[in-house]
């Protein structure tokens, strides 16, 4: 009698690629005897957070996706420079921080008034929403690495040259074409989540958004130093320092391998995923490397096909939601602080109108402490967020974040104390970058390769408008009724709480779409354990 003995292998599905069934598999239909060996194919689940085992690197087939390349490959010492290099990137915050901190100063020095102070803020906005989409499908037509280049040089030349505009139409057009460049800038979380294994996508998206929240801060930091000797202009030329290290890091940086899989040039994908490998310490995936290739990449239309197209506008009101309700929060606390209570605000507020538009109230000590303390809010925010968006899914964390913002805003109702006030500000604002995070974690993951980049692009946008509006409701409305101000935005975040649950697709646990015109979603599927004496084999199937 012929001895039979069972040997498990590794099986990968892509959904969309195959229609044999996981119970054909299971009924034993796909069973292979080779000279007494019983081979059975059955799945094997890695535990949370692991990495695909070397030994298991593309075992069964001769033929392997970018998705499996990646997975085999991990995370390593690659990703780790990848993410110093992105956040650098994502310090660009400075140059938004630096609107709090420049506008009050040239209010002074040029004696400007407030509308045009208020201008100065609104015009990078303006320049922020005009080309979020263009850099997108700039990154989609012609690379990742090539799109985020070109943006960053342009915000760090025009960020140079906005410390020496001479008088302050310049420094307007200047300021202008810096924000049109920091449009470009999210673009780097699009390279960035390619190059990342599954389990660790979001962990290491959501670590990032510290770089933000850094360079806020340092923008502060270096304020309380330089402005009170060096004043303005050494500000604006020294905060471009972070992006001057990038723009010269950047030619290190590769570029995506799934574009250039999706653009048919497969020497450089491979050349790409050998380079990753080495630098890990692991193997390449055995066989050849799949092309995918597609022309029409960047496409507007492709984002509204019957698949997308809810997810498209729920996003959109998403994002606006969040850049709404976030800068509004940063505009309101400023005033709830100044007036000490919510109920003491309509009162100041018309003490303030009836104030020349031309008086001058520099910065003080006090000021800055209070824009560092209020800023520090954010780092508790990534860490709530980081530790439920792999648990409860990227919808949920989107939900719960809007929710926990609304309710707090409704709080801000009650006549509470200062202590109180800046406990629900704080709470507040921590959620509310969280909720932001978190979009910036499921928008990447949710669209395929070919519309990546122009799908964040236009969501981006869209927040840009939601931060050119609130200043009216932060502001102006607040000037009528402090109550109807904190119900629009309560109101705002409810609806997108609601628009974050019906999304259509939850990406936690899913791989990256590599092209659009397939079906959404790449996964690797398993039922079994990982046993410790499985065996390497050479036969199998990919499905």
């Amino acid at each position: 009698n012929p001895c039979f003995c069972i040997l498990r292998v590794v099986k990968f599905r892509r959904t969309g690629e195959s229609s044999r069934s996981d119970e054909d598999v299971i009924s034993g239909e796909h069973e292979i005897q080779i000279e007494g060996v019983q081979t059975e194919l059955e799945p094997i689940e890695l535990e949370d957070g692991a990495a695909v085992p070397k030994e298991f690197a593309n075992p069964t087939d001769d033929t392997f996706m970018v998705e499996d390349a990646v997975e085999a490959i991990g995370f390593g010492k690659f990703q780790w420079k990848l993410s110093v290099i992105t956040g650098l990137a994502w310090a660009n915050a400075m140059e938004m921080m630096i609107l709090s901190i420049l506008a009050p100063q040239l209010h002074c020095e040029w004696r400007l008034p407030s509308w045009q102070v208020a201008l100065l803020t609104s015009v990078v906005f303006v320049g922020m929403m005009s080309s979020s989409t263009l850099w997108g499908n700039i990154s989609d037509q012609y690379g990742r690495k090539t799109g985020l280049k070109i943006s960053v040089l342009w915000t760090l030349y025009y960020g140079i040259l906005s410390g020496f505009a001479p008088v302050y139409t310049w420094i307007l057009v200047l300021r202008g074409l810096v924000g049109f460049g920091i449009g470009g800038v999210p673009q780097s979380v699009t390279l960035y989540a390619e190059f990342l294994p599954m389990k660790a996508r979001a962990k290491c998206i959501l670590l990032i958004e510290v770089f933000w929240a850094i360079g806020t801060v340092f923008e502060v930091l270096l304020a309380v130093l330089v402005m009170p000797t060096l004043g303005w202009r050494w500000l604006l030329i020294l905060s471009a320092l972070p992006l001057l290290l990038f723009a010269v890091l950047c030619f290190w940086l590769p570029e995506s391998a799934r574009y250039d899989v999706l653009s048919g040039n497969q020497e450089k994908a491979i050349a790409t995923l050998k380079r990753i490998a080495t630098e890990n310490g692991a193997p390449m995936p055995l066989g050849k490397l799949i092309i995918s290739r597609q022309e029409d990449r960047g496409k507007m239309k492709d984002l509204f096909t019957p698949h997308f197209r809810w997810t498209t506008l729920l996003l959109w009101f998403i994002w606006f939601s969040n850049a709404f309700s976030y800068y509004g929060l940063v505009l309101l606390t400023t005033e709830f602080f100044q007036a000490g209570d919510v109920c003491s605000i309509s009162s100041r507020r018309k003490e303030v109108k009836a104030k020349c538009s031309l008086t001058c109230e520099y910065l003080t000590e006090e000021d800055y402490t209070d824009l560092l303390w209020t800023t520090l809010s954010e780092f508790p925010g990534v860490l709530v967020t980081l530790w439920i968006i792999d648990r409860i899914g990227r919808k949920k964390t989107m939900a719960l974040s809007f929710f926990v913002f609304s309710f707090c805003s409704l709080l801000l109702f009650l006549c509470v104390g200062r202590n109180v006030l800046t406990v629900l500000l704080f709470i507040a604002r921590a959620f509310i970058s969280g909720g932001f995070q978190a979009a910036y974690v499921y928008t990447p993951e949710v669209y395929p390769t070919a519309t990546r980049a122009l799908g964040l692009g236009t969501c981006s946008g869209m927040a840009r408008v939601g931060a050119l509006i609130t200043p009216f409701i932060a502001q102006v409305m607040l000037e009528s009724s402090v109550y109807l101000t904190l119900v629009v935005y309560s109101g705002c975040c409810l609806l997108a709480a609601v628009a974050s649950c019906f999304l259509p697709i939850e990406t936690k646990g899913r791989g990256l779409q590599e092209s659009s015109h397939r079906e959404w979603g790449q996964e690797m599927v398993g039922r079994g354990s990982h046993s410790p004496g499985v065996t390497r084999s050479n036969s199998g199937s990919q499905e």
